[in-house]
């Protein structure tokens, strides 16, 4: 429930369209409801600016359909990030407009209009092809929480001559989340030639020495590049949570 929707509450018991009692039955459920399974968090929205999102590992499709059901009945939007296929075939079957995105591994349920909420724009780019799930991630998180999203796929540095193709898009976009795997290096060459903040997600992308991820997130941790903020390995949604802090900043 967002500050909307409780100014309208208010409004209607002001103008007696509805009695108090109602007003402060649609009220009950702030701050959060418990569900037995989870304690759904409706106050966060007020606090955050950003509702609750639903994490999909490690629940059952039931258990996320229940959680779902909470959320849509205050016309809460909903996003359930790593979700399976077989999950997201099993939720579609209760609720058909939402809308599954397979490489993402993500879940949206649209029930009130999107804001625009970003003063610019967040620019997603990734180092290889097998970054782009994380990266996939990234661009539909960042949508749903309002932003003007872009992106561009596959610039690594071993073709480093694909990024420079697109130095202009770098340079007018108000933060840049940079994926990339193997040895990570990305995140330093984009922040080594544009002015925006740079935030950085290491990918578990590589061979052996990679370590699933490791080489690359502390590469970027000692980048020599000032303007990089990391999150952790495979983080597309937490990379898109900062960055739109940042761009409505």
């Amino acid at each position: 429930m967002d500050c909307q929707q409780i100014r309208k509450i208010l409004s209607d018991v002001k103008e007696g369209r509805i009695s108090i009692e109602e007003g402060i039955d649609k009220l009950r459920d702030l701050p959060f409801k418990d569900i037995g399974i989870a304690c759904v968090d409706h106050h966060r929205i007020l606090r955050k600016g950003i509702p609750e999102v639903i994490f999909g590992e490690g629940k059952e499709a039931d258990e996320i359909i229940s959680i779902m059901k909470e959320m849509e009945e205050k016309d809460e939007n909903i996003l359930v990030t790593r979700l399976s296929e077989r999950k997201a075939k099993r939720i579609r079957e209760e609720y058909p407009k939402a809308t599954y995105y397979r490489k993402a591994k993500a879940l949206t349920l649209i029930n009130t209009p999107i804001k625009a909420s970003g003063k610019g724009k967040i620019l997603i780019v990734s180092a290889g092809t097998s970054d782009i799930p994380v990266a996939e991630e990234a661009f539909v998180t960042a949508k749903f929480f309002g932003n003007q999203v872009e992106k561009i796929y596959d610039v690594g540095v071993s073709g480093i001559h694909r990024l420079f193709n697109h130095i202009d898009k770098l340079r007018k976009a108000s933060v840049i989340i940079a994926v990339a795997g193997m040895e990570g290096a990305l995140p330093s060459i984009i922040a080594g030639i544009v002015e925006k903040p740079v935030i950085a997600v290491p990918t578990s992308v590589g061979y052996g020495t990679s370590f699933f991820g490791i080489s690359a997130l502390l590469s970027m941790l000692n980048s020599c590049a000032p303007g990089i903020a990391v999150v952790n390995i495979d983080n597309g949604f937490g990379a898109a949570y900062i960055a739109t802090l940042i761009n409505r900043g």
